[in-house]
């Protein structure tokens, strides 16, 4: 007689469960667990766009992964939004978390249920399967739904025994009133009552075990409605008293239960590590592609630093030059002039007889450093237009003028950021129904 089995869980050894898992949204050649052939016959269901199989995926189908993170900014952008802005106001910055962050928090993200009956020595057909869990989820959306909702499911019949990946959030207000991901409070809201009411709760007694409990008789209901017998019976500790020989059997099925168990779970965990190897592979192709992107970002802010630098150093040499020649002329002009009239305003006799042939000397310096000019703007201009010379200059300007470029330009980049991040939470709203199975 075949087990139904119904097990729940968040994260393992690598981190929070991943529902790429669960919508083969993965690169499947490195999967051996996995028959690549029937994974076309794989079902899927989403909270937005209800059923189909993997090979009828539309265009506009969207991944689990997506799906969630829809929802989660559907239900939940009003509390973190909240609580942002709370963690700027008291200066903890760090604190400030994104969406996608918060589905993949331990303390926040989905749980994951996985619903199987039978085993690798035998099952039912996938179909009935399907039909099983659907009645057995929409039994809990009806119950419950109000602080639960599933967002998405898959059936595996790619692997050895067809089971089903279904992920769901519990949420409840918070003491702002805005629904954030939180599980106790909204089984308390439920109405479920702690399975131990004598004792404090805690890790071996709170409410969720009482939801995994109802949960669990529905699915069994379901499973016997649709004739399908099971084993319900514990598989030891039935009898009190116990023969020596079945006390032994009883320890033998138990141990063979637990090893199929965990050889199912193997199986799971082993096709999460090749998805996440598979991720990991893309994020480190993404980074080098992100790292020679913005080295090549960084070649083109450089040339665009010395481009600006040689227009605004030739446009020196042409304009700054000419202007301090005029300013030295000026000056040199006004000196010349000072002293003439010094010489011509004199008392000293000596002086008055030679200040006549003085000032006429000094009138021919004044027009032979008028006609210096053009001279030392010339010279200056090839001084300063040499290769080496101008190289030198054009280093020390583009380096100097460099940090303030890129500051610029960051600050920039941050502001675009900040307004895609707020177009990004303005998500539609959609309603969440479920459709009729198969």
């Amino acid at each position: 007689m075949m087990r139904a089995t119904r097990h729940n869980g968040r994260s393992g050894a690598h981190g929070t469960y991943n529902p790429k898992h669960n919508d083969r949204e993965f690169d499947l050649d490195n999967a051996v667990d996995i028959n690549k052939e029937m994974t076309p016959n794989n079902i899927y269901w989403n909270c937005y766009q209800g059923f189909t199989f993997h090979k009828d995926r539309p265009d506009d189908w969207m991944s689990f992964k997506d799906v969630e993170l829809l929802f989660y900014k559907e239900q939940f952008t009003g509390w973190l939004d909240a609580q942002n802005e709370r963690h700027r106001k008291e200066g903890h910055r760090k604190r400030i978390k994104t969406m996608e962050e918060v589905v993949m928090n331990k303390k926040w993200c989905p749980e994951e249920t996985i619903y199987q009956i039978g085993n690798i020595d035998g099952t039912i057909d996938y179909k009935e399967l399907a039909m099983v869990v659907t009645e057995t989820m929409q039994e809990i959306d009806r119950r419950f739904g109000e602080y639960c909702r599933t967002m998405d499911w898959g059936l595996h019949i790619d692997e050895k025994t067809p089971h089903i990946h279904e992920r769901h959030v519990f949420f409840a207000p918070d003491e702002y009133g805005f629904d954030m991901p939180q599980q106790e409070e909204a089984c308390r809201r439920m109405g479920l009552e702690l399975p131990d009411k004598e004792s404090e709760p805690g890790r071996y007694n709170n409410r969720k075990m009482t939801f995994d409990k109802e949960c669990r008789c529905i699915f069994l209901e379901k499973c016997k409605e649709h004739g399908i017998e099971l084993e319900v019976e514990p598989i030891y500790g039935g009898k009190k008293y116990q023969e020596k020989q079945e006390f032994i059997t009883s320890q033998i099925n138990m141990k063979n239960q637990n090893v199929q168990i965990e050889n199912g779970q193997l199986l799971i965990d082993n096709s999460i590590l090749t998805e996440t190897k598979s991720d990991l592979q893309g994020e480190i192709r993404d980074l080098e592609d992100e790292k020679l992107q913005k080295e090549m970002q960084l070649q083109d802010v450089n040339e665009f630093i010395n481009d600006v630098t040689k227009i605004a150093y030739d446009k020196a040499c042409e304009t700054i030059i000419e202007d301090i020649a005029d300013t030295v002329s000026r000056e040199e002009s006004k000196e010349i002039s000072k002293l003439k009239a010094e010489i011509t305003d004199s008392d000293n006799l000596i002086t008055k007889a030679l200040g006549k042939f003085a000032v006429e000397q000094l009138d021919k310096l004044q027009r032979r450093l008028s006609g210096i000019k053009s001279r030392v703007v010339n010279s200056l201009k090839r001084s300063f237009n040499s290769s080496a010379k101008k190289e030198q200059l054009l280093n020390k300007i583009a380096d100097a003028a460099r940090p303030s470029v890129l500051e610029i330009l960051g600050r920039r980049k941050e502001a675009i950021a900040r307004e895609d991040k707020a177009k990004a939470l303005e998500v539609p709203s959609r309603k969440h129904k479920y459709e009729q199975c198969l």
